[in-house]
């Protein structure tokens, strides 16, 4: 398969920003992350994006846990409205040892890694803020479409007190949806 220039370079920018001194203290993972209530598909709610997802429409980003361990992803959205083209990226999430699965690196393409951390995860593993120590990018994800207004804001005030910058935030358009994709219980 063939990456156009625009991922290679995306991806490039996500692996080495996150090496680089900032000012902000590293992201604080939440405690445990349980690997198989996590896996399934989470609605994009919002996120500061990368360059690839900037313009998507109906994103949802989809975990399956490997025998081995890693985790297959499959995000994909519409480009630039709902009846916009389908784009698809598969990438691996490779837990980090001894974060008890809160920080992940997501092999994008061999060898670069990007770092993937679980900031916040609702109890009922509902909602979730995926974050970056570098503050580059972040995602709000839900396990529905859409979520209410306080919910809404009051994530973004989290995403607000890990020291992201709030006007790089996108709300991402979802097509409301006869029935979600579960709340990952099982």
């Amino acid at each position: 398969m063939k990456l156009p220039k625009a991922l290679l370079l995306a991806c490039a920018v996500m692996v080495n920003t996150s090496a680089c001194a900032t000012k902000l203290p590293p992201i604080d993972p939440v405690a445990h992350v349980d690997l198989p209530r996590y896996m399934g598909s989470w609605y994009v709610i919002a996120a500061i994006p990368t360059r690839f997802e900037k313009d998507a429409y109906d994103a949802v980003e989809t975990y399956t846990l490997k025998p081995n361990g890693e985790v297959a992803t499959l995000f994909h959205f519409r480009k630039g409205s709902f009846d916009g083209k389908l784009k698809e990226f598969r990438t691996t999430g490779i837990v980090k040892p001894g974060t008890d699965n809160a920080v992940w690196g997501v092999r994008v393409f061999w060898p670069l890694k990007a770092q993937y951390v679980v900031a916040y995860l609702k109890d009922d593993y509902s909602q979730v803020i995926v974050a970056r120590d570098a503050r580059d990018y972040v995602w709000v994800m839900a396990r529905t479409p859409t979520i209410s207004e306080a919910d809404y804001g009051a994530l973004l005030n989290k995403v607000k007190a890990l020291g992201y910058p709030m006007d790089k935030i996108r709300k991402v358009p979802q097509r409301p949806r006869g029935a979600d994709l579960g709340t990952g219980a099982r």
